[in-house]
């Protein structure tokens, strides 16, 4: 994949994640606080729990930090993989905002 193949496509998942916290902010009470700055996004939970996305350019992944741990992502056909193997981003995702603020909050893949 080019630098810009992966920035094209992480840009699409960080936008996808803006667009989740706008629209879980408007059709439920999660209260979720989306801050970006360039490839970087802090969730903030009413429960001061945080998730942060980072982008790490020289690697083309998408990294993941919550309170269960750190994972890595690359693309792999089609969709943002893993680099252990145990899954993808927007799963991971989905898991630890509803474990870290006991709502259901889905993030379904673009």
């Amino acid at each position: 994949m080019t630098d810009l193949e992966f920035m094209d496509r992480a840009e699409t998942l960080l936008k996808a994640v803006e667009l989740r916290c706008d629209a879980l902010n408007d059709d439920t009470d999660a209260d979720i606080d989306a801050q970006r700055s360039g490839g970087m996004i802090t969730l903030a939970f009413p429960n001061r729990s945080q998730i942060v996305i980072n982008l790490q350019k020289p690697l083309h992944e998408v990294w993941l930090a919550t309170r269960s741990g750190g994972y890595h992502y690359r693309w792999v056909d089609g969709v943002w993989r893993d680099t252990k193997g145990t899954g993808s981003f927007f799963e991971q995702l989905s898991l630890d905002a509803t474990a870290q603020t006991g709502q259901n909050l889905a993030f379904p893949a673009p």
